[in-house]
């Protein structure tokens, strides 16, 4: 048996600012080449890690546009929701979101915690799980939503989570499962995570594997994004387990197609006033400095409108006033 698994292709009718190229129409062939992919390698469904759009309600233009693709699919659909998918990040709202209708009409069937869905090609069981986003993944026990408490019926176990499984610890206050947490006995023979665009690719341990491709879709500008190339992966299941990852031909490099201006632009202007604070506190005669200098300063290195900074300047000018009179600030 074999599988394919996609995840995060954030489905929108519009470019975001940090893109060059025309997004929808990059996305469409994307998705168009996952397809061939799938027939070319014969799989037997296509599983997808979550967010299939970039909002719940999304305009019926765009959905349809994009449902021709996936109605054409090569093989069944699975998915689970993403947060992206979802109202409030509360799976229990899908039925009123786009993704919904997809399900309602057969294009994509979503898999639900408790609802295990069998699959038997070649000789072959699996027994397909999913986990969609919801606000207390990966802030409660890892357990309930990366090992699901089901009857072992089948050959293999495969489960999809839209939750943060990262390599690598996130900086505070951002919620995450470490990888290295969910080997166990008890996991499943191969675990497939979305949410975390940057993806750690395809980990094996003692049989088991944890996957994450990393998104389809490049929405933001950061470096790492930059650098990452969209891929899916190709699960051949028989008398052991093999993961493929496969890159997309037709993505192109992140510097052809992520404008990072925007970022680098606002990191030259924090740095620029970084320099300038620490100058003036290690300036011999910091004490002369009037507050008018450093605001009209200030102003010149954050680019502030002259409107901005003379109104500033002005309200600056009446509150030193009111201090040498002896006032309260109104």
């Amino acid at each position: 048996m074999k599988l394919l698994f996609v995840t995060d292709t954030h489905i929108r009718g519009t470019t975001p600012r940090n893109r060059r190229d025309n997004f929808p129409e990059t996305l469409k062939a994307k998705l168009a080449e996952v397809m061939e992919i799938a027939a070319a390698h014969r799989v037997d469904a296509i599983l997808h890690g979550g967010d299939v759009f970039d909002r719940p309600d999304l305009a019926p233009a765009v959905v349809r546009s994009f449902a021709a693709v996936l109605r054409d699919a090569p093989a069944p659909i699975y998915a689970v929701a993403g947060n992206h998918d979802v109202y409030g990040h509360n799976p229990e709202t899908v039925g009123r979101t786009m993704l919904g209708l997809l399900d309602a009409f057969g294009t994509v069937r979503l898999l639900h915690p408790g609802e295990p869905v069998r699959l038997d090609v070649g000789g072959i069981t699996v027994q397909l799980t999913g986990q969609p986003f919801h606000y207390d993944i990966d802030r409660r026990d890892a357990a309930l939503d990366y090992r699901p408490p089901l009857p072992r019926n089948a050959d293999v176990t495969v489960h999809l989570a839209h939750g943060m499984v990262t390599d690598k610890p996130l900086p505070g206050g951002v919620p995450y499962t470490l990888l290295d947490t969910l080997w166990g006995p008890d996991a499943p023979d191969v675990l497939l995570t979305g949410h975390y665009h940057a993806g750690f690719g395809a980990r094996k341990r003692e049989g088991k594997w944890i996957v994450n491709p990393g998104a389809l879709s490049r929405v933001n500008n950061q470096l790492a994004e930059v650098r990452r190339m969209p891929q899916v992966a190709v699960l051949t299941l028989g008398a052991g387990i093999d993961v493929e990852l496969i890159p997309l031909s037709c993505a192109r490099p992140g510097e052809e197609v992520l404008d990072r201006h925007y970022v680098e632009q606002a990191a030259y202007r924090e740095e620029k006033l970084n320099r300038f604070v620490q100058q003036v506190r290690e300036a011999a005669d910091f004490q002369t400095l009037e507050l008018a200098q450093i605001l009209d300063r200030l102003a010149g290195l954050t680019q502030v409108p002259d409107a901005v900074r003379e109104e500033a300047l002005r309200r600056l000018a009446a509150a030193q006033e009111r201090l040498a009179k002896g006032e309260h600030a109104p």
